[in-house]
């Protein structure tokens, strides 16, 4: 089913057009998605090896870590194309990044960029650092699978059900469930549902099916949950920890949803979840309701992302984060300074 296309012009109407006259020279393409992956880099990644794929494309399809895709992603189309990282190859002639802000996201499959003749990216973060030979990057998108979708439209790809549930899945995470993002995401969710996939169990499937497990850990880590009103000049900061005592056999699904209970904190402009790792590192997730942009924070503390949620990592004490980070916080005035 041919889709027609969200707009008439796209400013990035140039450089997608470079993009598809590299891959359709393409005999091999590796695609790459960021550590710890999620259903826009997923999906993105997925829909894109679809359509080369049927082009008769020789496509890997890649992260580095975890070991396994998250189990709320095990149906999307495409999955047979998922490569382990060993068996990525070393050289190609396109390596394409998804969802990837910089090459540190990578993890250890950034050693392929290397090998590539050519490397794309594809990506929607403000902080994307454009380490490829094309870079196509808008942080006015609401979704890299978004940007795909543009892509598919100038490259005169048509959308069938199997790509449009890669990129709905996308989408529909990136907006939370289309809680923001504008009027486009909208638009670009009617074209995706029109080609007969079953929206609501997709989106109930990534975002609202967990383990009972998942209840006793929610308890312990919201009922330690700590607000500091005075943070983000009076704006208020809500955080909360997440112990590897807390984790148990939970998946990264369930570790990964507890920022957006957080966020829900009437009194904070901004939210806060540290994740403590098997080696003892953290993972920090920042989610914002609209005054401030912490991507720039996750940025001054060697991290990134979108305006309104970001991430960094940090190998100091839990106590020492949230130092730092209340102190970034207070030098971040607001959006209309970034």
């Amino acid at each position: 089913m041919t889709i027609t296309a969200l707009s008439d012009v796209d400013p990035c109407e140039a450089k997608f057009a470079q993009v598809a006259e590299v891959l359709e020279s393409a005999h091999t393409v590796t695609i790459l998605c960021h550590v710890q992956p999620d259903a826009d880099t997923i999906g993105s990644g997925l829909a894109l090896g679809l359509v080369l794929e049927r082009r008769g494309v020789s496509v890997q399809v890649a992260f580095s870590r975890p070991s396994a895709l998250p189990e709320s992603m095990c149906d999307f189309p495409g999955v047979h194309l998922l490569t382990a990282p060993a068996d990525v190859r070393e050289s190609v002639d396109v390596l394409v990044t998804v969802d990837v802000g910089s090459e540190g996201r990578l993890g250890e499959l950034a050693s392929r960029l290397a090998g590539a003749h050519r490397t794309i990216v594809l990506d929607h973060h403000r902080s994307n650092s454009e380490f490829g030979t094309i870079n196509v990057v808008d942080e006015t998108a609401a979704s890299t699978t978004a940007l795909i979708a543009r892509f598919f439209d100038v490259w005169g790809v048509a959308i069938d059900r199997d790509i449009a549930h890669c990129l709905y899945a996308g989408l529909v995470t990136d907006t939370g469930s289309f809680r923001w993002g504008g009027p486009l995401p909208h638009v670009l969710a009617a074209r995706l549902l029109a080609t007969g996939i079953d929206g609501d169990a997709i989106a109930r499937k990534l975002l609202d099916t967990h383990p009972f497990g998942w209840l006793p850990m929610l308890a312990s880590v919201l009922g330690s949950a700590v607000l500091v009103p005075e943070a983000a000049d009076g704006r208020g900061l809500v955080y909360a920890v997440i112990r590897r005592s807390d984790i148990g056999d939970l998946r990264s699904e369930e570790i990964e949803s507890v920022v957006d209970i957080v966020r829900t904190t009437s009194e904070a402009e901004v939210a806060a979840v540290l994740k403590e790792s098997v080696s003892g590192s953290w993972s920090i997730s920042l989610r914002a309701k609209s005054a401030i942009d912490v991507s720039a924070v996750a940025e001054s503390l060697g991290g990134g992302g979108h305006r309104l949620s970001a991430g960094y990592t940090s190998t100091t004490s839990s106590d020492e984060i949230v130092a730092a980070l209340v102190a970034a916080l207070g030098g971040i005035r607001g959006i209309e300074r970034i």
